[in-house]
């Protein structure tokens, strides 16, 4: 059975970037959501005894049901990881060499990030991916996700961004761009270095 992960931090702990109310249905309503809905998808089927990113990495031979519940799941298990109430440090100097390496600097890198959230056509997620060694940014539809064997961004997933109204529409209404350059204030860096660094490994 997949479960809801904790949050590390307190409901009110990352505001004003994002308000208590919106992390309370996000978390406690649309996450476990999904989650409830993968275990139905699953129950009593082989696709049972597989690990998320199994489902995932075949979800083209899975139901719909799956594909949108698996990438639910795993989307904002990583989403809660890499915020944290008032960011945390920088990207770690192997990391930030890297993006200054394949994007130029690193605020060129945040503009690639930015645009790929707030050009995302509706819902869906933007996306910072480690793919062969390089370094890249992009965007996906709905629940979909890098580690899918659909998706058109392929690699191993490093800073993902919300940007389905449920994230952020409570506060921000219909100013997705405020919210996309108010997310750098709360971005887990040593988290998201941490995962880099493994993606190396």
């Amino acid at each position: 059975m997949f479960t809801l992960p904790k949050l590390s931090f307190e409901l009110t702990a990352l505001e004003p970037t994002i308000d208590a109310r919106t992390m309370e249905i996000h978390h406690g309503k649309h996450h476990q959501g999904y989650v409830d809905k993968l275990n139905a998808a699953v129950a009593n089927t082989p696709e049972a005894e597989l690990s998320l990113e199994e489902l995932l990495s075949s979800v083209s031979e899975h139901s719909s049901a799956v594909r949108n519940n698996a990438g639910g799941h795993f989307n904002h298990s990583l989403f809660w990881r890499v915020i944290t109430p008032g960011g945390a440090a920088q990207p770690s100097v192997e990391l930030l060499t890297a993006l200054e390496r394949d994007f130029g600097s690193f605020e060129a890198f945040k503009q690639a990030f930015e645009t790929a959230a707030t050009t995302q056509f509706g819902s869906g997620w933007a996306w910072l991916t480690m793919d062969g060694g390089t370094l890249k940014v992009g965007s996906t539809a709905n629940q979909d996700n890098p580690l899918m064997d659909v998706a058109e961004l392929s690699g191993t997933p490093l800073l993902g961004l919300d940007v389905w109204e449920h994230a952020y529409y409570l506060q921000y209404q219909n100013r997705r761009p405020e919210y996309v350059s108010n997310f750098w204030q709360i971005v887990n860096w040593d988290v998201v270095s941490g995962m880099f660094a493994a993606a190396q490994q």
